[in-house]
């Protein structure tokens, strides 16, 4: 073999070790996409791996990872592991999520979100599943670089002298919160934000429409009626106040349990529409009561480009009786519906018979989960909305 300058000529065809040379970008994008357990696992790869794990990004402590370290040594010190291996972490970490099923003090909680506020934190989900709602710290607030954010079973107070997430795009609060909160002030120190899931666990009605039309970014809204601050919302009316001043919502989410109408709409036209808005979501929405069922043509009627429908109906009944008619003309722009927890009333029939006969581009109709009816009772209703005039050439009824 050639000699030169004293040593072997490589050649073109010796083997090149890529994975040892990849460059450290490369590499934390490969160990971001791995379960904790095994990005953490590559340092017994080689002697160069031993640390690149320490390069992770992106970190999801569920459900898995617990039960791995109870089957290690380490079953009775999850803190104590968890806590090193942020403290090992060299770079950024953009995202950390923590699924919490068991008790952790709540001191350790929050530091490790004191710690993650100095590593530039972009994306954080804490999901307590444990009965006692977690007591956040200040420090949360300091999360300044913060875009998504999902806080589950916690007690939620900015402190007064909190300004805003100034680059959150994204919120979901499942939360207790505190007595003498501002969301006022919250909301508006949040100018960016596009999509907003809310549900107070408290039961106390500290949400405010007035709060919430501060977001006129907003483009998702999903928000359990009850939880505003007026707990007997009059009609559809109330609920075009807040929609009315949210020019850019394209996916809205209502979840109508517990929450009692008391006034109709039925035969009044709306002169706003909401143009914007493609998906609409009622959940727990009762269609035997006919408030709510006139409620429901409201939003449907006022959605001009609605192209997907789901309606998730519950079987508990204490309103007032329906309204015998419906203003069903204008055709709709619908491509897909589906109903859940149906139980073959004549008033969903009557809401059925409305979108198949008006939605000329509809695709897929499916029908799910039924309520807690007899198979007798469920074929009867399949064979009336098989009959049913569809003005769509290409629309089909599932049943699953």
């Amino acid at each position: 073999m050639e000699l030169i300058h004293g040593t072997h000529k490589a050649s073109k065809f010796t083997p090149q070790d890529f994975i040892t040379n990849m460059p450290d970008n490369v590499v934390t994008n490969i160990l971001d996409r791995l379960p904790l357990r095994d990005a953490v696992r590559t340092s017994i790869l080689a002697r160069n791996w031993r640390f690149r794990w320490t390069m992770l990004s992106q970190l999801v402590i569920d459900a898995r990872f617990f039960m791995y370290l109870s089957q290690t040594r380490y079953r009775n010190d999850h803190v104590r592991v968890l806590s090193r291996i942020l403290l090992h972490l060299r770079g950024a970490v953009t995202k950390f999520s923590l699924s919490i099923d068991e008790v952790i003090d709540d001191e350790d909680i929050n530091n490790w979100i004191l710690f993650l506020s100095s590593k530039g934190i972009k994306d954080l989900t804490l999901g307590n599943w444990y009965e006692t709602p977690l007591k956040l710290h200040t420090h949360l607030f300091s999360c300044l670089e913060l875009k998504h954010l999902k806080l589950s079973n916690c007690y939620f107070n900015p402190p007064p002298t909190f300004h805003g997430f100034p680059n959150l795009l994204s919120l979901k609060l499942s939360v207790v919160f505190e007595e003498n909160i501002d969301l006022a002030s919250f909301f508006t120190g949040c100018p960016l934000l596009e999509s907003l899931t809310i549900k107070d666990r408290g039961k106390v009605g500290k949400v405010k429409l007035v709060d919430i039309a501060k977001l006129d970014n907003l483009k998702i809204l999903s928000l359990r009626l009850y939880d505003l601050d007026m707990k007997m919302i009059k009609s559809s009316s109330t609920i075009f106040e807040l929609l009315g001043s949210l020019p850019k919502l394209q996916e809205l989410d209502l979840d109508f349990k517990d929450c009692q109408l008391t006034e109709t709409d039925a035969n009044k036209r709306f002169s706003t529409s909401f143009p914007c808005v493609k998906t609409l979501t009622l959940s727990d929405i009762c269609l035997d009561d006919g408030m709510e069922l006139s409620c429901a043509f409201d939003m449907i009627r006022s959605f001009p480009n609605l192209q997907n429908l789901v309606i998730r109906a519950c079987d508990q009944y204490a309103g007032p009786p329906p309204p015998t008619d419906y203003d069903t003309t204008g055709l709709l722009q619908l491509r897909s519906v589906m109903f859940g927890y149906l139980k073959g009333s004549e008033n969903e029939l009557c809401l059925i018979k409305y979108l198949l006969a008006c939605s000329p581009f509809l695709k897929r109709f499916v029908v799910c989960r039924w309520a807690f009816v007899s198979l007798v009772e469920k074929l009867k209703f399949a064979r009336k909305l098989l009959m049913l005039h569809r003005a769509s050439p290409v629309a089909e009824i599932e049943f699953l």
